[in-house]
């Protein structure tokens, strides 16, 4: 395997420091880095740039199986790499359901042999994602794939004796529940968030209480039961208070904001462009607000991307026929620098950005091998980035299998510039390489 010096990389953003990586681990840092490297190994300058942990996302959807037409785990771990992610959770609503252990193992071995990112799959709390019957919660924990998020994302797990049979159910190997938060009796038919914008354009409004009234249900079922309960993509400033309070009293609750619901608001929908259709769907300003300020203090724990990606033709159709998402993993870096870092009103660092998109999403999902220090002995997952470098986002360029993204010629600050997983570099100069040498099986 060849060894690689990354000379002079801001650590987090901060002090300048040299890393060995050699055998798939951290071998040295600092001074000794370079003393100890072996001969053949590949100097990389990184003056300039920040060097964090290999990112990890916990809400990416790899489609595979049963929609490879518009995304397979290869090219979404390609994606990943170029977006400087080590590990990615794959969610549970893929032909057939991810609910069985045998779906699970299916998802996670093609990300063995595909080498680009570690693919951790999430299975779903219910049979079919249909909210009637708890799936193999227990199987998909015990398999091969060693499940510990659980999630019907894409629907809400509605049914409140559901949910708390599910978080009961969990603690027994310390999973966690992840819920789409939509109560589906507001939110019938609904194209946009329900506010001003949508009344004026005429379309069926998703209101701000169908995502805070289940929040507030199941924070309390969490606490009554003692488990742990994550949120899906938080999009309002209520949420934020829910989920404020709720662990203010200790609760064990755990949230996620996108980096779109960070930067775009529901004014993105007047041109009745369906990349701008997502759900939950784009905010208020107001919102977009509260959000930055709750990733800010804590209360938001982390960014995830929720990859979605959607053929040509599910986005290249009228506004209210389109699919709902937006890819996100190869933009994820520039869009939350450019909402967090760029404006310069949360005093957020590369260091926090460490924190929200490494270290805190590998916690949450129970990989203690990713988010891990960049430190001697540690695995050596490593994602630099050019804070000064501006692109601008080309669909064509992009490595998913699928081109919505609602930042199309939209200029981000900051680049991954290479990303190495267990040691081997996926991404060099920007580039996705195809002759990983050594990459594991």
């Amino acid at each position: 395997m060849t060894a690689y010096l990354i000379q002079g990389a801001r650590l987090y953003g901060e002090e300048r420091a040299d890393l060995l990586l050699t055998d798939g681990r951290i071998a040295a840092t600092g001074s000794e880095a370079a003393d100890a490297a072996p001969v053949g190994t590949v100097r990389i300058d990184a003056d300039g740039l920040v060097a964090l942990p290999g990112l990890v996302d916990l809400h990416t959807h790899l489609r595979e199986p049963g929609r490879e037409d518009a995304e397979t785990v290869a090219s979404g771990t390609r994606a990943a790499a170029a977006g400087g992610f080590t590990c990615v959770h794959a969610m549970a609503n893929t032909t057939p359901t991810a609910d069985t252990a045998g779906v699970v193992e299916q998802v996670w071995r093609l990300g063995q042999d595909a080498g680009w990112a570690e693919v951790r799959p999430i299975g779903a709390v219910t049979v079919g994602r249909a909210g009637t019957q708890l799936a193999e919660l227990g199987a998909m924990a015990d398999s091969a794939a060693a499940v510990r998020v659980f999630s019907d994302d894409g629907d809400c797990v509605h049914d409140p004796v559901l949910m708390r049979r599910a978080l009961e159910y969990v603690k027994a190997f310390d999973g966690v529940v992840a819920q789409h938060a939509q109560e589906p009796r507001l939110t019938e038919g609904a194209l946009m968030h329900e506010g001003v914008v949508s009344a004026e354009l005429g379309l069926t409004g998703w209101p701000a209480v169908a995502e805070e009234a289940i929040i507030a249900r199941d924070v309390l079922l969490a606490e009554h039961v003692g488990s742990r309960v994550h949120i899906c993509h938080v999009s309002t400033a209520g949420s934020v208070e829910i989920i404020r309070w709720a662990k203010q009293r200790g609760i064990q609750v755990t949230a996620e904001v996108t980096p779109h619901h960070l930067v775009l608001t529901d004014e993105q929908v007047r041109g009745y462009d369906p990349q701008f259709k997502v759900n939950p769907p784009l905010r208020t300003a107001e919102d977009v607000a509260a959000l930055r300020a709750a990733l800010a203090d804590g209360t938001i724990d982390i960014v995830a991307t929720d990859h979605a990606p959607h053929p040509r033709e599910a986005k290249d159709c009228e506004f209210a026929a389109a699919a709902m998402g937006m890819t996100g993993l190869e933009t994820a870096v520039g869009v939350v620098a450019a909402a967090m870092i760029a404006p310069g009103e949360h005093a957020f660092t590369w260091a926090d950005v460490a924190r929200t998109l490494s270290t805190v999403p590998a916690r949450i999902g129970r990989v203690p091998h990713q988010g891990r220090p960049l430190a001697p002995g540690e695995p050596a997952h490593v994602t630099l980035i050019d804070p000064e470098r501006s692109w601008r986002v080309h669909p064509e360029d992009l490595h998913t299998a699928s081109e919505n993204t609602p930042f199309t010629d939209r200029e981000l600050p900051a680049q991954v510039v290479a990303t190495f997983f267990r040691g081997v570099a996926t991404v060099l100069d920007g580039d996705v390489r195809n002759d990983r040498e050594g990459a594991p099986a």
